[in-house]
């Protein structure tokens, strides 16, 4: 007996062939579902890795910032005036002797004011009057201090701007948190081999962060962050450095290495060699 391959409907041969194409005729119609599944578990994936990455962050599991650092790398700032240069993200250091106590200004030969000390409330008013009774001597502002006050260290880099004044990081010196606001207003702008300049997060003044909320803590020192971030564009510092700045924990300072300094228009200028001495 002879069976037929006669489809029983239409009365034509029918061809294993067609069974055979019908799962790629089945593929075909769905291939953009199937596409879109495709991304859609790419994407997933690659979220789930990135949350993965930040609560190990967040739980210290490691420091992104500082992983790729030798194992022998220096990580704290010497407590010294003249601190040797350490590699990348350090601890914050503790000011001690002249860095420790309010900034306190001092001429010196060839127009240079050393301004030597930390930055307090009410040190914009003690270098105006400074400028009031000795600006017509000036030509550089000489920094060496730890920071402080930003809203200090803003008033004092604008004078420093009006005044056309340049600004100077001696060898070995040191210039971090907000000390480089002032360092900005310089129309010249220059340091010295194995100067130290960081930067790191601000903070919300103490005394307004002291009975504000946590949210209201919060946005004053973002409002405080954009007034630095406004002010260093006026400078014509590239905003790349506050980025450094944001990034770096409060209790941690990001240094910049010389280059840095200069392709982010930092430093704008070599550095001068200081007066000698006069004979006695």
């Amino acid at each position: 007996m002879r069976t037929s391959n006669r489809c029983p409907r239409h009365g034509t041969a029918s061809s294993t062939v067609s069974i055979a194409e019908r799962p790629l005729d089945w593929l075909s119609g769905r291939a953009e579902e199937i596409v879109l599944r495709w991304i859609f578990r790419s994407i997933l994936a690659a979220a789930i890795v990135v949350l993965a990455l930040d609560l190990a962050q967040l739980n210290g599991w490691f420091d992104s910032s500082a992983a790729w650092l030798p194992t022998e790398t220096q990580q704290d700032v010497p407590e010294s005036d003249t601190p040797a240069l350490p590699e990348r993200v350090v601890k914050l250091p503790q000011p001690d002797g002249v860095l420790a106590n309010p900034i306190s200004f001092e001429l010196r030969g060839g127009g240079r004011l050393m301004a030597s000390g930390t930055i307090t409330a009410g040190s914009a008013q003690a270098f105006t009057a400074e400028i009031e009774k000795r600006g017509e001597y000036i030509k550089t502002v000489v920094l060496n201090s730890p920071g402080g006050s930003v809203a200090d260290a803003l008033a004092i880099g604008r004078l420093v701007r009006a005044r056309k004044f340049a600004t100077e990081v001696e060898p070995g010196k040191y210039c971090a948190s907000s000390c480089p606001l002032v360092f900005a207003g310089g129309v010249e702008r220059r340091a010295g081999n194995r100067a130290v300049i960081g930067v790191h997060q601000v903070a919300a003044p103490k005394s307004a962060a002291a009975t504000a909320p946590l949210r209201d803590e919060m946005s004053l020192a973002q409002n405080v962050s954009a007034r630095c971030e406004r002010y260093l564009l006026e400078m014509g510092v590239n905003l790349q450095a506050w980025v450094h700045a944001m990034e770096t924990p409060h209790d941690k300072l990001f240094i910049f290495r010389p280059e840095e300094l200069k392709s982010l228009n930092f430093v704008t200028a070599p550095p001068e060699s200081p007066p000698e001495k006069p004979r006695t």
